[in-house]
């Protein structure tokens, strides 16, 4: 899902200069050097004029150096620490699949660039391969230049230290916070809210809508109520959003958040689960009321134990062969598998679907199935050649690798053949029939091809995978 980028407000005296600079660029030769700029901030409020500085800056640079304008990268609210340029939502797509368009990248300041000295360095060593060029407009950067490179990543150097001690600061704030028995920040657990004391700090208070939702799903669990059940009724009421799902419900459950104490994330095990934070005195600490006492609490837990061990055992490598290229036909959702044991331990599996009413008649057999959808993509593209996108001389080219499709998947098996399927769009839509007085339905599938799914198919090399 794309984000909104912001955008920032050119006044008269803004648009008059742009003229001026758009007018002077007209005069420069047809092999002028071609400039990309980016413009990057972290944080966009109403007043921020920065950017608009930012580009005004740059185009102004580029005048004085004769280059011609490709275009403008505008990546606003976008962090340099958490985000790499080559990862941003605008200066992304011309670093990694617009490279022949430009000859050098004009930026304001470093740090509008990268925070992080690996960053930098993985800058320098992708534009050395592409033949690209660095230049600051408040740095002294030229990367045609031993100095220029050293510079560079000494600048950077002093970038990361200064986001090294923000982030510092931001996690001596979380420790502290976690000592305290108020909510000074940070986003309660469901099941409670946040409100204002009489002295204006911020404390927890329980939600009583989800207080009842949760007891609500207490009752029916030590019923034998199974989550996913509850979940359909709580989205079918329209007590939860309609995202609500059987592992989102079993979290909240789970949490010991919902007898009142601090918790925090517990990271062992593979597995995202909470768990007590404890105080010096040894205790956990208390931050709110108490939804549930330890005893419900303990009881629940016991009870969502026992319906657990009575269900298959998870496969590491995933129930669903082909996941995201399987599709039902009637609602579009992916088809995954279905797992259930019977009394006589005997487990059965069978595809399905999310939207359709009952999962849209299961189809047995899902190994049947798969057969078919590879017998349909050897068909299809077994023959197709293997190609590889390489960059020569300002334009990509296309080098075949010696292999074909039929080759690279008998190596690769399902899950290469998985990946390269969803990498080309390709989806096989899955139609079952209800046959009279037969249990299983019929199926049938179809092959979706777009139709530009053979240039799709083409690898794509990370260009900014180095080792640094």
């Amino acid at each position: 899902m794309k984000t909104r980028q912001p955008v920032y407000t050119w006044t008269a005296a803004d648009k008059e200069l742009l003229a001026e600079l758009e007018r002077d660029e007209l005069s420069l030769p047809a092999d002028a050097p071609r400039a990309l700029l980016s413009v990057r901030l972290s944080v966009l409020t109403d007043t921020t004029t920065s950017p608009l500085r930012q580009e005004l800056d740059l185009r102004l640079l580029a005048r004085e150096r004769g280059y011609r304008i490709v275009g403008v990268a505008r990546d606003l609210n976008v962090s340099a620490t958490k985000v790499p340029p080559w990862q941003r939502p605008q200066l992304g797509p011309w670093l990694r699949d617009r490279t022949p368009e430009f000859d050098v990248l004009l930026f304001w300041k470093m740090d509008r660039l990268v925070r992080r000295v690996a960053d930098l360095t993985t800058m320098i060593t992708w534009c050395l391969r592409f033949g690209k060029n660095l230049v600051s407009r408040h740095d002294p950067i030229d990367l045609t230049t031993e100095a220029g490179k050293t510079l560079a990543a000494l600048v950077s150097s002093a970038a990361e230290i200064e986001a090294a001690n923000t982030g510092s600061r931001l996690a001596s704030l979380w420790s502290y916070t976690k000592t305290q028995s108020r909510w000074p920040v940070g986003k309660p657990a469901y099941g409670y809210t946040t409100t204002e004391g009489p002295d204006g700090r911020r404390a927890l208070t329980v939600d009583q809508d989800a207080h009842r939702v949760l007891h609500w799903c207490h009752r029916r669990i030590l019923r034998g109520a199974s989550a996913r059940h509850l979940a359909r009724v709580l989205v079918r009421a329209g007590v939860c959003g309609p995202g609500l799902t059987a592992s989102t419900l079993l979290g909240r459950l789970r949490n010991p958040a919902l007898m009142g104490y601090r918790v925090e994330e517990d990271k062992k095990g593979g597995i995202r689960r909470s768990k007590l934070v404890i105080g010096r005195d040894g205790n956990p600490i208390r931050v709110a009321e108490g939804i549930f006492t330890q005893e419900q609490f303990q009881e629940l837990q016991t009870a969502l134990d026992q319906r657990s061990k009575s269900q298959p055992a998870r496969r590491p490598d995933g129930a669903t062969s082909f996941l995201g290229v399987l599709v039902c036909a009637d609602c579009g959702t992916n088809m995954t598998v279905q797992r259930t044991r019977t009394n006589t331990d005997k487990c059965y599996e069978y595809l399905r679907c999310r939207a359709c009413p009952g999962g849209g008649q299961g189809a047995p057999d899902p190994q049947s199935i798969y057969t078919r959808l590879m017998d349909e993509v050897l068909s299809a593209l077994g023959d197709e050649p293997v190609q590889i996108r390489e960059y020569a001389r300002d334009r990509w080219v296309l080098r075949p690798t010696g292999q074909t499709f039929r080759q690279s998947w008998a190596e690769g098996g399902s899950k290469g053949m998985t990946k390269d399927l969803l990498r080309a769009g390709i989806t096989c839509k899955v139609t079952r029939t209800k046959v009279r007085k037969v249990r299983a339905p019929q199926v049938q599938i179809q092959l979706a091809m777009p139709d530009d799914a053979r240039l799709r198919l083409v690898i794509i090399r990370d260009e900014f995978a180095f080792d640094v």
